[in-house]
């Protein structure tokens, strides 16, 4: 168990974050926290505000209603799939999108390098995706211009980007019963790819 004076880790997503059909122990965030742990390296439990199907907005509403106070050393945002899952504008998502990672920078104590902003994976390479019918090759169009938007303003902002959505294009066969969310697999390599990012900004 973490020590209870630990530095603060807040998650915040949607369906990827909170890790859909896996175990708690098996998301992301949680991995990156036990491999931190294992390295030597003083991390709490992540807090993690994400729900399965949210988008900007609703991400938005839901980082209100739960209300996290004080100050983080590291901070994740992964949001936008399901913006562009219901084909919202790039206009909106830029917009709302920067107010997020304003939000995020605002948990971390107002520095942007302690905020890593996790790609959007290309769920087109799924079995899930491989029946939309926009087929995988738009899907990949679409995830690619809301990725440019959010490297775009993650960059303007000073925070760290972890671009993983070359890595989830190799794992379209890493899924969980849905056919769409990922297995345990495929986020602890998500995990090995972030975990340096992570190390960097929170100084561990």
């Amino acid at each position: 168990m973490p020590d209870s004076n630990a530095p603060r880790f807040l998650a915040l997503g949607d369906s990827y974050t909170i890790g859909e059909g896996v175990a708690p122990e098996a998301r992301w965030p949680n991995v990156v926290a036990a491999q931190l742990r294992a390295s030597g390296a003083e991390i709490a439990d992540p807090e993690i505000i994400a729900v399965t199907g949210w988008t900007t907005d609703e991400l938005d509403a839901g980082i209100d209603a739960a209300n996290p106070s004080g100050s983080y050393a590291l901070v994740t945002l992964l949001i936008g799939v399901n913006n562009q899952y219901r084909e919202r504008p790039l206009a909106e998502y830029r917009e709302q999108f920067r107010a997020l990672l304003g939000r995020a920078v605002g948990f971390a104590g107002g520095e942007p390098h302690r905020v890593v902003v996790v790609s959007i994976p290309d769920w087109g390479v799924t079995p899930f995706g491989s029946e939309d019918a926009r087929g995988p090759e738009e899907i990949t169009r679409q995830i690619d211009a809301f990725n440019a938007i959010a490297q775009g303003e993650t960059e303007a902002a000073g925070a760290i980007w972890a671009d993983i959505t070359p890595l989830s294009r190799t794992q379209g066969g890493l899924t969980v019963g849905d056919g769409l969310h990922p297995t345990g697999e495929a986020y602890a390599a998500w995990a090995g790819l972030l975990l340096p990012l992570a190390r960097e900004a929170a100084a561990l």
